[in-house]
């Protein structure tokens, strides 16, 4: 819609991951540098875990597209695979027919096809996505993948792309095997605020604009603000400010148009400063309903006691041997 009017050839803020729009700053560049090494090595298990929308993706298709020809790329995208499940898709995902055979067959069946592979100089590179939300037994089996091997290679190297509950789920004693084998490990880091102007230009300028300077200092100022540095939030953020502008008819993105996309994205800082409140009491409910909790319990546990007191201090002959208070301070008064 707004193409035209700002001099662009392609939308420059989708958050489809378009590896014409990778950025490499922010060590992004040398990530997957260091992606790429160490997948041809072809040892162990490689970890890439980032928060929701900071990039992995798109770090996971360019590590694709980057790899040298040889390299034969199978993915597994589906996380509600039951255990049983992933070597027949593993299988699927080589081109083999694996229906009919029982599970023990089928990995004879990828044990074959991967050595004719490797006997041919071909390597094979399994790309698992949101690996934080697969069962625990379907990455256990994920891992034994990793025991088909000649005497020398792995014939299946393997790179984990997740969240960071990732490193939570790995962190567990039953799933110690499978942390062991990870030899190399990535975490995709936000955007600092001083690098969202950098950022904005480069989208603006990989989508046709001749400088990519359409963001004035207060509007990137404010998407680094309300972003908090997520690429996916960033990207959110600048499509809705530009088509604001747009609207204006202005030429330049204005803070003000930043603020207008702000009220429609419930991840913004807008939105948290009016429900500040309840953003900072959230961490602490759930310690707070455990006291009151607590609290409840005791006073359940007390009532038998505080109520044998309080009818024993309410009785006729309770009442008759207390003293007389008030008529003692009237003698003495």
């Amino acid at each position: 819609m707004y193409f035209t009017h700002f001099g662009l050839s392609r939308a420059p803020f989708s958050i489809t991951p378009d590896p014409a729009f990778f950025y490499g700053g922010n060590t992004r560049g040398d990530m997957l540098a260091a992606l790429l090494y160490a997948v041809t090595q072809g040892e162990g298990i490689v970890k890439v875990t980032g928060e929701v929308g900071s990039g992995k993706t798109m770090l996971c298709r360019m590590l694709e597209r980057r790899l040298p020809g040889h390299v034969d790329v199978l993915w597994l995208v589906n996380p509600n695979l039951a255990p049983a499940e992933v070597p027949y898709a593993i299988a699927a995902e080589l081109g083999l027919d694996a229906s009919g055979r029982r599970g023990d067959q089928v990995l004879r069946q990828l044990n074959d096809e991967l050595i004719a592979r490797h006997a041919a100089g071909r390597q094979v590179v399994l790309l698992v996505e949101e690996a934080q939300a697969m069962p625990l037994e379907s990455l256990e089996a994920v891992r034994l993948l990793t025991n088909l091997e000649t005497t020398r290679h792995k014939l299946l190297q393997i790179v984990l792309f997740g969240q960071p509950e990732l490193d939570e789920h790995l962190a567990l004693p039953r799933m110690r095997q499978l942390a062991e084998r990870i030899t190399h490990s990535f975490f995709v880091p936000a955007l600092p605020p001083a690098q969202v102007g950098e950022f904005l230009a480069f989208r603006l300028r990989a989508a046709g604009h001749p400088d990519g300077g359409l963001f004035t200092d207060a509007a990137t100022r404010r998407v680094a603000r309300a972003s908090r540095g997520i690429i996916r939030r960033i990207n959110i953020l600048a499509d809705k400010a530009l088509l604001a502008a747009y609207a204006d008819d202005a030429n330049l993105v204005q803070d003000r148009h930043v603020r207008l996309a702000e009220q429609e994205c419930g991840f913004t800082y807008a939105h948290i400063r009016r429900h500040g409140a309840i953003a900072r009491l959230r961490p602490w409910l759930p310690a707070a309903l455990a006291a009151l909790a607590l609290a409840l319990w005791l006073a359940w546990l007390a009532w038998p006691v505080l109520s044998a007191r309080l009818s024993a201090a309410s009785s006729p002959e309770a009442v008759a041997q207390a003293p007389d208070i008030g008529h003692g301070r009237d003698r003495h008064g």
